[in-house]
């Protein structure tokens, strides 16, 4: 079983579950999730022979949330990491990110290779830093229904996912993000959309686990979280000095073949380019029907890919 404390650095308070001893690896999970994201992955390879860190992030769960919008950019939630390493008293780590925690790992190793020597990137591909800022370029392609343009205003989905924080988790996690439309929010549907709330949970998800993430969330709420979106034109600016940037270090990459990140136009281009940005790319590991929640769904897979790999 894990091993929980929380820990101050780079100016937070952060939770963390760990687990063996050797190589550090440290597992960033995205939205809406928590460290117990990888409650599959932390057992699996903690008996491989590795001490693994896997955090609440900044923002979320029983990590502290500072109030200020400009904390969360790429420069902090990379920091952190950073500074977690230097907190756990090494100065190498490899890097596994989900979702928002991918870019998150893509950037700890583009950022400070000598501290992060092997990075791993779950669903959502490694940066390819575009021609503009990312909000910009959605509204200058007529794109005003998009669900990273819903999360800018500070309440708005914050209201939405709090009125009933079991049934948020539920839909979130349950209905996964395989359908593009999904992302699209549709006038007064919000981003939870039509609800089922009857809808059986899939197999790999239990009544419990949404008890877990429920309990989180109505502790925290949903402001931190929302607040990395809230980044992504600020983001863009940060990293104009990476422009074109490759990761040099050995580099993983999984995703579900259902996961709309990846089967989108540009999601799908990018995974057909990974090379560009990963020249030492050492596998590429789409698996068959799974969704998004792909360290969740297919915990046996990614936890052979990661072992290997790791190794």
């Amino acid at each position: 079983m894990p091993n929980s404390r929380t820990i101050p650095l780079n100016g937070i308070e952060m939770f963390l579950l760990e687990q063996g001893e050797g190589p550090l690896v440290l597992l960033c999970h995205g939205w809406p999730e928590l460290s117990y994201s990888w409650r599959h992955q932390i057992p699996a390879l903690a008996a491989a022979g590795f001490h693994v860190v896997a955090p609440d992030m900044r923002g979320f769960g029983r990590t502290s949330a500072p109030a200020d919008i400009n904390a969360y950019s790429i420069f902090d939630t990379v920091g952190d990491m950073v500074a977690l390493v230097a907190a756990l008293g090494e100065q190498r780590a490899m890097v596994v990110g989900h979702d928002w925690g991918a870019p998150v790992a893509w950037h700890c190793a583009m950022f400070m290779p000598d501290i992060f020597t092997k990075v791993a990137g779950l669903s959502v591909p490694p940066p390819f830093r575009g021609r503009g800022r990312p909000l910009d370029l959605l509204r200058e392609a007529g794109v005003t229904d998009f669900y990273w343009q819903y999360f800018q205003n500070p309440g708005v989905a914050e209201a939405e996912f709090e009125r009933d924080i079991d049934l948020t988790m539920r839909t979130v996690l349950g209905r996964g993000i395989s359908v593009p439309s999904h992302l699209h929010i549709r006038e007064g549907k919000g981003f939870l959309g039509n609800i089922e709330p009857n809808r059986p949970l899939p197999d790999w998800l239990s009544e419990a686990d949404i008890a877990y993430f429920a309990a989180a969330y109505r502790k925290s709420g949903f402001r931190g979280g929302l607040n990395w979106y809230r980044n992504l034109d600020r983001n863009w600016e940060l990293t104009a000095p990476w422009q074109g940037a490759q990761i040099h270090q050995p580099s993983l990459f999984v995703a579900g073949s259902n996961d709309s990140v990846i089967t989108g136009l540009i999601g799908a281009k990018r995974v057909n380019e990974l090379e560009r940005v990963l020249p030492n790319l050492k596998q590429k590991l789409i698996v068959e029907g799974a969704g998004h929640w792909i360290q969740q769904e297919r915990p046996d897979a990614v936890n052979a890919a990661l072992i290997a790999f790791l190794k």
